[in-house]
C-alpha cells in the first residue's frame, strides 16, 4: 500500500474526511448547516467558465488544505467558534475529494490532476 501513492492520498481523504465529522459533532455544530455549506467549495469550479488556467486557479485556492488550516488556527486562538464549525465543513469538503479521486487541478483539463487523471 505504502509504494501506491494515488491509494495512500485517498486513505488520507477518508481520514481527513472522519476526523472532520467528529471533530464538527464534538463541538455541536449543526448538521443541517453542515450539509448546506459542504459544497460551497465547488462555486469555485465557475471559473473554468473564463478558460481552464483560471478555473484550475480558482480550484486549487479553496481546494487546498492551506486555507482551512489557516483560517481554523486563527479560529482556535481568537474563540471564533462558528468560523472553526466553517472550517472543519470546509476540510471535510476537501477530504471527501481526495477520497474519491479528486486532487488539485492542472491548468490542462478539469480531469488532470495531482492524483491522477480522473476518468
Amino acid at each position: 500500500m505504502l509504494d501506491k501513492p494515488g491509494l495512500l492520498l485517498r486513505i488520507e481523504g477518508f481520514a481527513v474526511l472522519t476526523v472532520s465529522f467528529a471533530a464538527y459533532h464534538e463541538l455541536k455544530g449543526s448538521w443541517p448547516l453542515f450539509f448546506l455549506l459542504f459544497l460551497w467549495p465547488d462555486l469555485f469550479m465557475l471559473g473554468y467558465l473564463l478558460n481552464v488556467r483560471v478555473g484550475a486557479s480558482m480550484y486549487n485556492l479553496v481546494h487546498s488544505y492551506v486555507g482551512p488550516l489557516l483560517l481554523g488556527a486563527a479560529a482556535v486562538f481568537e474563540h471564533w467558534n462558528t468560523t472553526l464549525l466553517f472550517t472543519v465543513i470546509w476540510t471535510a469538503h476537501i477530504g471527501i475529494d481526495r477520497a474519491v479521486g479528486y486532487g488539485l487541478k492542472y491548468p490542462t483539463f478539469f480531469k488532470d490532476t495531482h492524483l491522477q487523471r480522473v476518468s
